[in-house]
């Protein structure tokens, strides 16, 4: 619903510019001429953008957001008030969680959805063989974000709208690559880089966290998957990386929250333990996803929940797990493939073929 309000707006910094001239023009009354004039543009240049946006406001988050946007500071002070707090974001936020996000959308078959009454949205992935998994869940602010910022565009409304990854959101994406930390750049390869996002995570070390950077756009156990054995056979068949997706997922749902590190270090062995008490506390990320991955590791239990852990949820490579847990070279794929065997008969046995849902 459009606002016809001719009051001053205090509009966010991170706003596209032609989003704010839509927003003075409709909802603090400015003319055209007078916005034109204003910014040194031309009349037509200034219709032309707020059209663009009049037409897209059958875009249910867009419309949403853009509502939000347009109410005066008394109207919104007011109806803060009565709703739960919800810190404002900033840029730096929106950048830090654009990067996670779009990287899950820019692999095949993913599609954001989110629905009305929710405050999260979730990213699902179609695979080639029909089966869908959840890789990724936003708060619906940062949804609306995105779709203001054109990083994401509608492809389906509903009672559930879902969206995919624009071209300009392609391009915030690569961006987000090549402005890695100095230090970080890689060698002149332009089509394999292509395929790279890296980034860093810390993990447990008995000095203390270690950080660990790795290809956001590829995983060891996808790597493993494609691969074929002596025989000509899938070395992990689908079964086998869909657990391990299924670990992977409940893992990231269980770092939702102010405190990202949860306290795995009890689940690793191998001389690692014991050595990183970051979070010694109770978890404030999902408790029904960390309690789920603590179920699992436990059920592995030592050297399989510590490959699964560290494969499977730190993105670590198979020849960096091998030395971190002391095994012979080459030894690591076939004890992933053991650790994933049970990893999937408890999935099976404990939740059922459909698996546990967020709730």
């Amino acid at each position: 619903m459009r606002s016809n309000l001719s009051l001053p707006l205090t509009l966010p910094d991170w706003l596209p510019d032609a989003v704010r001239l839509y927003l003075d023009h409709t909802a603090s009354g400015l003319s055209l001429r007078a916005l034109a004039r204003r910014d040194g543009l031309h009349a037509s240049t200034i219709l032309r953008l707020v059209r663009r946006y009049e037409t897209r406001r059958d875009d249910p988050l867009l419309d949403e957001a853009l509502d939000h946007l347009a109410q005066p500071p008394m109207e919104e002070a007011m109806s803060a008030a009565l709703r739960a707090p919800s810190p404002p974001i900033d840029e730096a936020a929106i950048l830090h969680e654009g990067r996670r996000v779009l990287r899950r959308l820019a692999e095949p078959g993913a599609v954001l959805a989110i629905a009305p009454d929710l405050e999260r949205a979730v990213v699902m992935r179609e695979f080639p063989d029909g089966r869908t998994a959840r890789t990724g869940v936003v708060e619906r602010k940062f949804a609306q974000a995105f779709v203001v910022k054109d990083w994401i565009s509608l492809r389906k409304s509903g009672r559930v709208a879902t969206y995919e990854l624009s071209n300009v959101g392609r391009m915030a994406l690569k961006r987000f690559v090549e402005d890695a930390p100095a230090g970080l750049a890689e060698a002149a390869m332009p089509f394999a880089n292509q395929h790279r996002d890296w980034d860093e995570k810390d993990i447990p070390t008995p000095e203390g966290p270690r950080r660990l950077r790795y290809n956001l756009a590829e995983n060891p156990v996808a790597v493993l998957g494609r691969r074929k054995d002596k025989d000509g056979q899938a070395f992990l068949t689908p079964d086998l990386v869909s657990a391990a997706d299924r670990l992977r997922e409940d893992f990231e749902l269980a770092q939702m929250g102010p405190r990202v590190a949860q306290n795995w270090d009890r689940f690793l062995t191998s001389g690692d333990r014991g050595g990183f008490r970051g979070d010694a506390g109770m978890a404030e990320g999902p408790r029904a996803a960390r309690d789920r991955v603590a179920a699992a590791l436990r059920d592995l239990g030592p050297g399989l929940g510590d490959v699964a852990l560290r494969v499977c949820c730190f993105l670590e490579g198979i020849e960096a797990a091998e030395q971190r847990m002391g095994w012979a070279a080459r030894s690591g794929k076939i004890v992933l493939r053991i650790a994933l065997q049970r990893l999937a008969r408890h999935y099976d046995q404990t939740y059922g073929k459909a698996g546990p849902r967020i709730g």
